[in-house]
């Protein structure tokens, strides 16, 4: 089988990656992120599980660097079993100190890559009759954040276009995930004076995405949220 991780260097992409290579032993693994360095590293781990990672250093804000990355996998492997959009960017400012560039950057990263990345992989998906998109939201996608418009603004959008995705592409054989992870123990948080116990473990989230894939053809996992045991940071 062939999965495909936007964001695939690190946090939640990296263990997503690696959680698919340890539970499938024909995995092949395209990791797609901007740095090559922990790419590589991530496809260490999965050929130590026995997988075959194929390390795609992409900027997914790149619509062509995007269709030559999914050229690369369709002409390597074929058509993917499952993409999953993971790749984004948290940059919180309030409404008086966001700019303009600020909030398209976060759009561009959160949700218009995820389209594009969409575009690029759905339709041999769809002649096909079979693949899984999985989209990595947030509890922004849920309720307004103080201080994170562009963020929230994004992930809101987000869960529009994989609703639209799924409702398009459900009579064709594609299922359609959006996983809604809270606060998750990723890079994100370094430097926050937190304990690293009060976050969830990438590992979690990524046994989640491995799971809902798990089920037969005639179920989906549309939706789901997963939030620390003791509620939001």
């Amino acid at each position: 089988m062939t999965i495909v991780v936007t964001g695939a260097s690190q946090g939640i992409g990296a263990a997503i990656a690696e959680a698919f290579a340890a539970r499938y032993d024909d995995a092949r693994v395209a990791l797609v992120a901007r740095s090559t360095g922990k790419l590589e590293s991530v496809a260490d781990t999965c050929r130590d599980h026995g997988a075959t990672p194929l390390v795609c250093p992409t900027d997914v804000t790149d619509d062509e660097a995007v269709a030559a990355m999914a050229e690369r996998v369709h002409d390597t492997w074929g058509t993917p079993d499952v993409v999953v959009n993971n790749a984004g960017a948290f940059t919180p400012a309030p409404l008086s100190e966001l700019t303009a560039e600020g909030f398209r950057s976060q759009i561009d990263v959160n949700l218009t890559s995820a389209f594009v990345v969409t575009q690029a992989f759905l339709p041999p998906m769809r002649k096909r009759g079979s693949g899984h998109l999985f989209y990595t939201a947030s509890v922004a996608s849920l309720q307004a954040y103080p201080g994170n418009a562009g963020y929230c603004a994004s992930k809101h959008g987000l869960r529009g276009l994989a609703r639209v995705v799924r409702e398009e592409t459900k009579d064709e054989g594609v299922r359609v995930t959006t996983v809604f992870p809270g606060a998750t123990h990723t890079p994100t948080w370094e430097g926050v004076d937190i304990d690293p116990e009060r976050l969830m473990p990438a590992e979690d989230i990524a046994a989640t995405v491995v799971q809902a894939y798990a089920l037969s053809d005639r179920t989906v996992m549309e939706e789901v949220l997963l939030r620390p045991q003791q509620g939001d940071v």
